[in-house]
């Protein structure tokens, strides 16, 4: 019986909704301390955003030509294949899989579980103790309650998403909403409360490791709050219109995440000075409490669990096309390639990525989780970018109902400074590093392999009888 197809379900609040509460999790609400830690002072903190802002805007403005003119399940998988060949489109889907799209979705959830110690802090204590050298900095694995809690969460929303994209893509708009509101609201009681100071903008503190160092350090975790822009272009073949619904969203979501982080920076510096950011574990409960006192610390993280919720949603929703998108040409595991007949989802793709993903989470802590993603990611992101230059070469009659802004220096720049966070961050974090590269080694006997294994029929896309290269031809 022929597997059922995908629906296009998902309207343009739902697909606007996936780029902002994606990407909007954990990451404002914790990451100002590394970042100030990182640089000393706010000026340069705020330079970090704005410059992380601009490149992810870059990349948003290319992602938005490749999406419009290729809207398949999978995102980046299917534009990677579509410019250099499948290898590399399995790379991507390979890394995204087992380190970036996990290791986000297990960061998720380690976010999560930090703002819920808030009300519950016995959760912190550990359940059990596994005596290896396989714990964060070769220490013992300590499995904490709040771990599970955080697991049980993941596969919760796995359960969620795989009853519809619609259900999925309706909590996404619901949740994103509460989210943006009420970071509107910690923005307006910070800045109108009167228990600021301005002169905080001018505080700072001794930079580790300050310099070039600290501003790339820093960066990383910037990116990691932006990261989650390009989801949408993942559920490709399930949006309504995607040639104008993607570009639309991709852009107009990235515009909106950097006025929003900026303004919450703003208001955690206007509350707090470099000092106190720097010591804090959860800044944003640091301010509220300044402002409002105990509940106002209570408040925010209630705000950052309803944040964090919509970015878990939006990242299993969206992750779980990758493995599917592989499977269904033939570079994964054939099962999860299974679309379920009544609710018309990728189902063991969902469930497997869901259980994965707790699994990574077991494996870290939030900053050490948070770098895992960023380096594999980035190498994937600089190389789709440069898709748009290889494919306006290798395929000049491809119909692009979007071009980017600025070619060819927009992806060029994207491509410049990836490549520079790249070297940088793996200076700075080999382990981290390394753990992803190591991952994508590992993928390369299952390429072959299955590489090996392929019919006339593989490359193709499900019910289209061209090959997988030509299908985006016009």
């Amino acid at each position: 019986m022929r597997n059922p197809e995908l629906r296009r379900a998902l309207g343009p609040w739902s697909t606007a909704a996936i780029v902002v509460g994606t990407a909007i999790g954990s990451a404002i609400f914790l990451v100002p301390t590394q970042m100030i830690r990182a640089v000393g002072s706010p000026a340069e903190l705020f330079a970090v955003w704005i410059f992380g802002g601009v490149l992810t805007l870059f990349g948003a403005l290319t992602y938005a030509e490749l999406s419009a003119a290729m809207p398949g399940a999978g995102g980046e998988y299917v534009y990677l294949s579509a410019a250099y060949g499948p290898f590399f489109g399995f790379i991507y889907g390979w890394t995204q899989t087992w380190v970036a799209k996990a290791a986000s979705i297990a960061t998720l959830a380690t976010g999560f579980f930090t703002y819920l110690g808030d009300f519950f802090p016995s959760l912190g204590r550990v359940f059990f103790s596994i005596p290896a050298p396989i714990g964060p900095h070769g220490g013992p694995l300590e499995i904490r309650y709040d771990q599970l809690v955080g697991i049980a969460l993941i596969l919760a929303l796995s359960g969620l998403n795989v009853l519809g994209v619609k259900v999925g893509g309706g909590v996404q708009v619901a949740v994103t909403a509460i989210k943006v509101s009420l970071l509107g609201g910690l923005i307006l009681l910070g800045l109108l409360s009167g228990r600021g100071d301005s002169q905080n903008f001018h505080s700072s503190i001794a930079a580790q490791p300050g310099g070039v160092s600290g501003f790339f350090l820093a960066l990383v975790a910037a990116l990691w709050a932006y990261d989650g822009w390009n989801n949408a272009g993942m559920l490709g073949s399930e949006i309504d219109r995607p040639q104008k619904n993607l570009p639309r969203a991709l852009i107009s979501g990235t515009l909106a995440m950097m006025a929003i982080y900026l303004l919450v920076n703003i208001t955690y510096f206007y509350v707090l000075n470099s000092a106190e950011v720097g010591a804090s574990e959860r800044v944003a409960a640091d301010a509220m409490r300044r402002v409002l006192g105990a509940p106002g610390a209570a408040m925010v993280s209630i705000a950052a669990m309803i944040s964090i919720f919509a970015a878990l949603n939006g990242s299993i929703l969206s992750g779980s096309r990758i493995p599917y998108a592989m499977a269904r040409d033939g570079y994964f595991f054939a099962p999860i390639r299974r679309v379920n007949a009544r609710f018309r989802t990728p189902g063991a793709a969902i469930v497997l990525l869901g259980a994965w993903s707790s699994v990574v989470l077991l494996s870290g802590q939030y900053e050490q989780l948070y770098t895992l993603v960023i380096f594999p990611s980035w190498i994937l992101y600089g190389m789709t970018a440069a898709s748009v230059i290889v494919l306006r070469r290798t395929r000049p009659n491809l119909e692009r109902p979007y071009r980017v802004l600025g070619y060819p220096v927009v992806p060029l720049f994207f491509v410049l400074v990836a490549s520079a966070l790249l070297y940088s961050t793996f200076r700075t974090s080999p382990r981290e590093s390394g753990m992803g590269l190591t991952v994508i080694i590992l993928g390369l006997p299952f390429y072959f392999q299955w590489k090996r294994g392929q019919t006339a029929a593989a490359g193709t896309l499900e019910a289209n009888p061209e090959p997988f290269s030509k299908k985006w031809d016009a």
